[in-house]
């Protein structure tokens, strides 16, 4: 929750009593997870049955709405959004029973959170001299890919240590990371940890027959959107247990490789590319 004072009409000794606002945040194991913005775009999906639209409601963009949905998917360890295929307008988008719990949940909290705001608004009338500002400080990432999950596994080297990583849906990730970066993190087995992935770090490939990777990181699913840019195409591939990975490659290898939505295919990256973080 943030708070900020704002001047109103000058009380009976002349000066402008404080009034106080706040907006929530939710986190997830202390990685920012959203607040009123992501939660109103997924009302929004509720209403409209269309990502596009709800997009377009809120002012955002269709690809902020989908890299929104994706952190939010990857984090909370399940969909919130899922496809509806067929029916009269040739399908749509619909929130699951845990994103509309979610929502549910959301404008309970901000009920609360506004009776408390005005009580507390209350109780600073007449203050006249500097409001305290509390904020909480989110951990900012320029990593596409962000994971949640649970260190299952550490391998001592004799430089580097490699640690195991499981994520939902029993998907593993491995990470190399030194003696000195391990201690630091308190990386232990059964503890919870982040993995980041930059999305230029990923390859794609479409055909692993007879083929040899010395990249350790392996994830296949479906191909479930294409953006293609003047040299680069992001290309986003769905986890089978829902969330996705996200990799950037040039317009050459998309075309090389014939990617089209719903295609399979597997995103590889090396453990040397995951970068692993722990909750403050």
């Amino acid at each position: 929750m943030t708070q900020s004072p704002a001047a109103g009409a000058p009380g009976a000794s002349g000066e402008a009593p404080v009034a106080v606002h706040g907006s929530i945040w939710l986190t997830l194991a202390g990685k920012n997870f959203g607040g009123a913005g992501r939660i109103d775009l997924l009302a929004r999906i509720a209403e409209c049955g269309s990502i596009s639209q709800a997009a377009k409601s809120i002012k955002m963009s269709y690809k902020a709405a989908w890299d929104a949905i994706d952190t939010m998917n990857n984090l909370a360890g399940e969909p919130l959004v899922e496809r509806v295929t067929g029916g009269k307008g040739g399908g749509g988008t619909r929130l699951t029973q845990r994103g509309e719990q979610l929502v549910a949940n959301f404008r309970i909290i901000e009920r609360e959170h506004q009776q408390f705001i005005e009580q507390l608004s209350r109780q600073a009338d007449g203050i006249t001299h500097d409001f305290l500002l509390i904020r909480r400080m989110n951990m900012k990432t320029s990593a596409r890919n962000q994971f949640l999950g649970q260190v299952t596994a550490i391998k001592p080297g004799a430089v580097n240590d490699e640690v195991e990583l499981t994520i939902p849906g029993g998907l593993t990730l491995t990470a190399i990371v030194t003696h000195e970066s391990r201690d630091g993190l308190g990386l232990k087995v059964g503890g919870e940890a982040f993995a980041l992935v930059k999305a230029s770090a990923i390859i794609i490939a479409t055909d692993e027959t007879n083929a040899k990777f010395s990249a350790r990181n392996r994830i296949r699913g479906r191909i479930s959107r294409l953006q293609v840019g003047a040299v680069n195409s992001e290309v986003v591939i769905e986890l089978p247990a829902g969330g996705a990975i996200a990799a950037v490659i040039t317009n050459e290898s998309c075309h090389a490789l014939a990617l089209a939505v719903g295609q399979t295919a597997t995103a590889i990256f090396k453990a040397s590319s995951v970068i692993l973080g722990v909750p403050a």
